[in-house]
């Protein structure tokens, strides 16, 4: 597997608060990566360090081998339609239907016709598990299941290769969570499709994520496969994962 996105050594200051203080992880083509951390810790951030939302102070961070502080706003631009972020809430334009939502990233960075925009839409509904009568809907009238999967649907038009999801389950019964992992593992596999997630979902954690990072202290204090990081003796991992996923998980037996 080759490297898609190598974070190394970042600083990041907002005035005199530290929020990342030597943050270091890798994320290897095709896997799914989850990052985690208590509420200020520095994921969304990072996050958008990483889609290039915002500036580290300091340090470097590659983007499918390239380092994102040498490109030019051309490079910049065409780097950009290789990955997708589903926003928390969807993000959806309210005013706008779902096809138009979809479409919008089409119509913006493509020279497509009419018709083959209105293709792509259905292939990208079907695709998330939505009816394709679903394109003549707005915002208001899905449910948060649906919201999830048409959002997503809209960060899969330009045919991304890697995927920035935002809390993907946050919101949903346990039956759509579970639901919405399975589509994001089908998803990775049929597309070969590379994913880095922020959760603090414990089953999708347990259920599809690869390889995950845990943020406190302003870096990265455990990091591997759950396994791995189930070593951890770091008060952080102990307190508010550790002892969550194990009670979780004997719940469950």
């Amino acid at each position: 597997m080759s490297q898609v996105i190598k974070v190394e050594n970042i600083i990041t200051k907002f005035g005199s608060k530290l929020v990342h203080s030597g943050v270091n992880l890798e994320v290897e083509q095709n896997e799914i990566y989850a990052v985690l951390g208590e509420s200020g810790s520095g994921k969304s951030v990072l996050l958008k360090e990483m889609t290039m939302l915002l500036k580290p102070t300091s340090g470097d961070i590659y983007l499918f081998g390239k380092n994102i502080r040498d490109l030019s706003r051309a490079e910049v631009a065409e780097l950009k339609q290789n990955w997708g972020v589903l926003f928390q809430f969807g993000a959806l334009f309210t005013s706008l239907s779902i096809e138009n939502n979809i479409a919008l990233l089409l119509k913006e960075y493509t020279r497509l016709s009419k018709k083959m925009i209105h293709y792509i839409v259905d292939a990208k509904l079907e695709m998330v598990g939505l009816d394709r009568s679903v394109k003549y809907l707005y915002p208001h009238e899905l449910s948060g299941g649906m919201i999830k999967r048409a959002s997503l649907a809209r960060t899969l038009a330009l045919d991304p290769k890697l995927l920035f999801l935002d809390e993907p389950t946050s919101g949903l019964d346990p039956v759509g969570a579970r639901g919405f992992d399975e589509l994001i593992v089908n998803l990775r596999d049929i597309l070969d499709l590379t994913i880095v997630m922020i959760t603090h979902d414990l089953d999708t954690i347990h259920n599809i994520v690869d390889r995950l990072s845990i943020l406190a202290d302003h870096k990265v204090v455990a990091s591997g496969t759950l396994h791995d990081v189930l070593q951890s003796h770091h008060p952080f991992v102990e307190k508010f994962f550790k002892n969550e996923y194990l009670n979780k998980r004997l719940k469950s037996v």
